[in-house]
């Protein structure tokens, strides 16, 4: 049903600022992957990580936002079966691992300030490749279990009140008892959420305890400086979803869900690259640098 109910006008304003906002995250997480390959400077576990975050939210977006610009712009809005599980089934997917890589993403940051010395030999490449496969594959299991289990059910209805097949709205339309579900799905919803928000806050109490015993003001900015981007990502990230699946039903409409859901699949991924673009020296270094480059190569040329 994705904004049907509003007048034209309003989904034609809708689309062009959802197609403004897609553009802009495609070509700010493009750039970064792009950034983070060419410089050798940013050749880092740290950048390595923001890399993998980057393909994340571009495939993240991929996954809802051109759909749901379809059905701003065709008064066709259908999805077919098969296409609204596996959007659900991708939704699940990229969302768990993106919460399990900020935790890998904290997990960095911590060793880096922590314990400086040992950072190389700690966060190697082979240690980075298996930190980054360990966020990627809990969304395996988490996504199939929880699509193919909820569409098993049979269904009384084929309106889905949302812009995309989410779990809650795809819920309302079976017709049998779904209580177990509902139950796994509270218990999965909880650990996915929870577990790395716990792994991200002990990360960043003993970080916090480091920064406070350096005695120069100088070395606790710079120490701060490092994480603070990650931080200000992982606080949008959880703050956004937490207000979407952990509020009471009671005062959860299907409006201000799906507002709530914007919020965190379509703003988020956008502002991301944004963050770290704009508070962090190396990557805006890198940034200055490559246009260099193609400004001497442009000249050397002509």
């Amino acid at each position: 049903m994705s904004f049907s109910s509003m007048p034209a006008e309003i989904q034609l304003l809708l689309f062009l600022a959802f197609l403004t906002i897609y553009l802009v995250t495609l070509m700010g997480n493009s750039l970064i992957i792009l950034l983070t390959l060419a410089d050798p400077i940013l050749h880092s576990p740290m950048y390595f990580f923001l890399r993998n975050l980057s393909f994340l939210e571009i495939c993240f977006n991929l996954v809802i936002v051109p759909k749901m610009l379809g059905t701003l712009l065709t008064p066709d809005t259908t999805i077919s079966f098969l296409g609204c599980a596996t959007q659900m089934y991708f939704f699940f997917f990229f969302g768990v691992a993106e919460c399990f890589l900020l935790a890998t993403m904290a997990y960095d940051r911590y060793v880096a300030i922590c314990s400086p010395l040992h950072y190389p030999v700690i966060m190697n490449q082979r240690t980075c490749a298996k930190l980054a496969a360990a966020s990627w594959f809990p969304g395996f299991p988490v996504a199939t279990v929880q699509t193919t289990w909820l569409f098993s059910f049979p269904f009384c209805s084929n309106k889905v009140n949302h812009f995309f097949c989410d779990s809650p709205p795809v819920l309302r339309l079976v017709c049998a008892d779904t209580a177990l579900f509902e139950i796994y799905a509270i218990v999965g919803t909880i650990l996915v959420v929870m577990l790395p928000c716990l792994l991200i806050m002990c990360s960043y109490t003993r970080i916090a305890v480091a920064i406070f015993k350096i005695p120069s003001a100088k070395g606790k900015h710079k120490a701060f400086s490092t994480c603070s981007s990650h931080l200000l990502v992982v606080f949008l990230f959880y703050v956004s979803s937490s207000l979407t699946y952990f509020r009471p039903k009671s005062n959860n409409s299907p409006e201000s869900k799906k507002l709530l859901s914007l919020s965190y699949t379509v703003v988020t991924p956008m502002l991301n690259p944004i963050i770290y673009s704009l508070r962090n020296n190396e990557v805006k270094n890198a940034l200055s640098r490559i246009f260099y480059k193609a400004l001497v190569l442009r000249n050397h040329i002509t």
